[in-house]
């Protein structure tokens, strides 16, 4: 026993000296890693700017500051066949080292010495993760190290789960395509989250030898390498032998493909309102937009050269829009194609016609059924004429406007007044542009002003829902609170017309003809044709959808021929047809709708014209009158707490002065002269405004005070 002592103690001092000195290597190690500067997590948030649709589907992607395909991703959005082969090709205890698996560097290192060269590497996802993130890929001792040292300062920095993340957005697939989920797009044209068993295996091949395996390049080499990730996935149980085999025999994509450009300038107008965002929301539907992006493209071929088309198509039950097509096709410089016409100001043609008519219906100057006269007449010095130079004689209003004649929509813009039909457009939210700021006159019954196709969807939007407004919005955050908080509620302030004038439209212009080769349906639609044939239009809509259809030439040059109903109509059918295959059915009929033959009309109503309105109201145009201000059933704000109740301005229009005015039957102080009066509220609650004139019309609203 005494001869074992002397080397009892060497050996314990060996083993003292091993752990110290492996204790000293850790305190080393662990320096180090203190000393070592924050890792540039900020290189995994440097991606490219997205534009997602309604259900978070990719419309349109832009490259990152240094113009590298870079899209957000993480691993629960990817295909799990693609995650198990990383894993079993990559890194296979990812979920259980810290960082160095210990376990695969000393394989590595006894295969090194057996055979004299590397035979396998060491590499974890994290460590890959390291380099990526430093943007340096050193194959010397110092470049390994300084990726433990790395990859371990990840591993207590982040979770597990975030260091998935980050590979999956940097990792390198050739060229400027970074990330798996850009490289997916680029290469399938489809997102990450469904793979084929091939797709999964090539794109986890990939970014070892990204630019030497690229499909578009070497397709021979990029198949080579996804057989190898198969093999290797058979070899660690995650896939069968048969499940390899099939992929295998799947051919390898030999071109790059080009990423999604939906909706490309609803998507650059974002971008410029919104420069912080990274991401954006639209209410874009992306099957919707790509259909009539398709719809348009092949409409503006078979029309002819140099010819665009824009279309948006409308939830108008919400006032989302669904699709926004702002050209015939984005980079057709022929049709200049990078100009949004959806939101160019061009001439409205005949489509305001509905909304002059509707004002009639509204004043009580004319019913659906009433006569009017279809001659050659001159207003002053405006003498219109129709689009075929042709009269018809006496005709029904019913008829004037299915046929879209021009006397009969001046002589009611005449009674109507053409002040009040620009104020009623500004008062519903449009900005309509008259020619030099000139004053309101009878031609804009034709089209005589300017405004974008975004206003007339708007303002067809207001006739589908019964004359209320509902604003239109592209933003799906903003539409999910104007739903959840009520915005999308009747706003008296903004209505259009009346619910039984406008369902009057509605009844008339649901029975306009289809145009030729197209398929009827039950879609309330007018077509216009501006002036000189610079502008064809068509807009229509059924119970739930509002579709509008612009086409012509972006530097407005004439082209001879070009009619809304020939050019225009068929792209409305037929983006009908694409939307839903069913007709959703229009609103019934609101209370006080009148369904007579026009024998049975009022006196009143039966004929429309001069002779006619001036014997009816004693030798001159009078028109009943209405309470402007406030609308009826809305809500006002006229004061909080023990504040006192704000006074309010009540407004009439028409009717012969003087007027009187009633709240809750107390007569109020006001000017003979005047159609407007103050009124002092005392406090919350509900009121009932009334206005008599001199010749006893009443109107009448009630309102909420709040």
């Amino acid at each position: 026993m005494s001869r074992a002592r002397p080397f009892l103690k060497i050996a314990a001092a060996g083993a003292a000296a091993i752990i110290l000195a492996g204790l000293s290597a850790v305190a080393a190690f662990e320096i180090a890693i203190a000393r070592l500067d924050p890792p540039p997590l900020q290189v995994a948030d440097q991606l490219s700017v997205t534009v997602l649709d309604r259900e978070d589907r990719l419309l349109r992607a832009f490259t990152t500051e240094d113009h590298r395909w870079r899209l957000p991703i993480t691993h629960t959005q990817v295909d799990q066949r693609y995650l198990k082969l990383l894993f079993a090709f990559e890194d296979r205890r990812f979920w259980t080292h810290g960082g160095v698996d210990m376990y695969a560097a000393g394989r590595a290192a006894l295969q090194l010495v057996h055979n004299q060269r590397i035979v396998s590497g060491a590499s974890t996802l994290t460590m890959q993760v390291a380099r990526l993130l430093d943007r340096r890929h050193e194959r010397t001792a110092a470049g390994k190290f300084s990726q433990i040292l790395r990859a371990v300062q990840l591993e207590r920095q982040l979770s597990k789960g975030q260091i998935l993340d980050i590979y999956l957005r940097l990792a390198p697939f050739g060229g400027n395509i970074e990330g798996v989920r850009a490289a997916s797009l680029a290469y399938f044209g489809r997102e990450p989250n469904r793979l084929s068993l091939s797709q999964a295996a090539l794109l986890v091949a990939l970014p070892q030898s990204p630019e030497t395996r690229r499909p578009d390049r070497n397709w021979k080499a990029a198949r080579i390498a996804r057989n190898r990730v198969l093999q290797r996935g058979v070899a660690a149980g995650v896939i069968s032998r048969a499940e390899a085999e099939y992929a295998m025999a799947d051919v390898v994509p030999h071109l790059r493909r080009s990423f999604p450009m939906l909706a490309p300038h609803l998507a650059e107008a974002e971008l410029v309102a919104h420069p912080d965002r990274t991401v954006h929301h639209l209410t874009i539907d992306r099957n919707v937009q790509a259909a009539l992006q398709t719809l348009a493209t092949q409409h503006a071929g078979a029309l002819g050269p140099k010819l665009s088309t824009a279309v948006i198509a409308v939830d108008h039950t919400t006032g989302e829009i669904l699709a926004q097509v702002g050209s015939a096709s984005y980079f057709d410089g022929e049709r200049f194609g990078a100009v949004d016409m959806t939101r160019a100001i061009r001439s409205p043609g005949s489509t305001l016609k509905p909304l002059v008519y509707g004002l009639g219906f509204e004043a009580g100057l004319a019913h659906p059924e009433t006569l009017i006269e279809d001659r050659p007449t001159r207003f002053g010095s405006y003498r219109p004429e129709n689009f075929d130079d042709s009269y018809h004689g006496t005709v029904t209003i019913r008829e004037a406007l299915g046929h879209s004649l021009n006397v009969p929509a001046v002589a009611m813009l005449d009674a109507v007044g053409p002040d009040r039909l620009v104020g009623r457009l500004k008062r519903f939210g449009l900005t309509p542009v008259l020619p030099d700021d000139a004053h309101p006159s009878l031609a804009i019954a034709l089209g005589g002003l300017g405004l974008t196709l975004e206003d007339l969807a708007g303002l067809y939007t207001g006739l589908a829902n019964g004359g209320r407004y509902v604003a239109l919005t592209h933003l799906r955050g903003d539409a999910q609170q104007r739903h959840l908080t009520g915005a999308v509620a009747d706003d008296g302030k903004r209505r259009l017309m009346s619910p039984v004038a406008a369902w009057y439209v509605g009844d008339i212009l649901k029975d306009a003809p289809p145009p030729a080769n197209t398929r009827g349906g039950r879609i309330a639609y007018k077509t216009g044709t501006s002036y000189g044939y610079r502008d064809a239009l068509a807009i229509g809509y059924d119970g739930r959808y509002v579709i509008a259809v612009w086409v012509g030439r972006p530097d407005a040059t004439s082209t001879p021929g070009l009619t809304g109903r020939t050019a225009a109509a068929p792209i409305l059918f037929d983006a009908f047809s694409r939307l839903e295959e069913q007709r959703v059915p229009l609103a019934p009929a609101p209370a006080g709708v009148l369904r007579v033959s026009g024998a049975e009309l009022p006196p009143p109503l039966k004929r429309f014209g001069r002779e006619a309105t001036e014997a009816s109201s004693g030798g001159f145009l009078q028109q009943p009158v209405v309470i402007a201000f406030p609308p009826d059933r809305s809500e006002l704000e006229v004061g909080a707490g023990q504040q006192p109740a704000e006074p309010l301005l009540l407004k009439a229009e028409g009717g012969q002065l003087p007027l009187t005015w009633l709240v809750d039957g107390r007569p109020l102080d006001s000017s003979p002269h005047r159609r407007e009066v103050l009124w002092q509220p005392n406090g919350p609650g509900f009121a009932k405004v009334s206005v008599i004139d001199a010749e006893g019309r009443v109107d009448r609203v009630t309102v909420r005070l709040q």
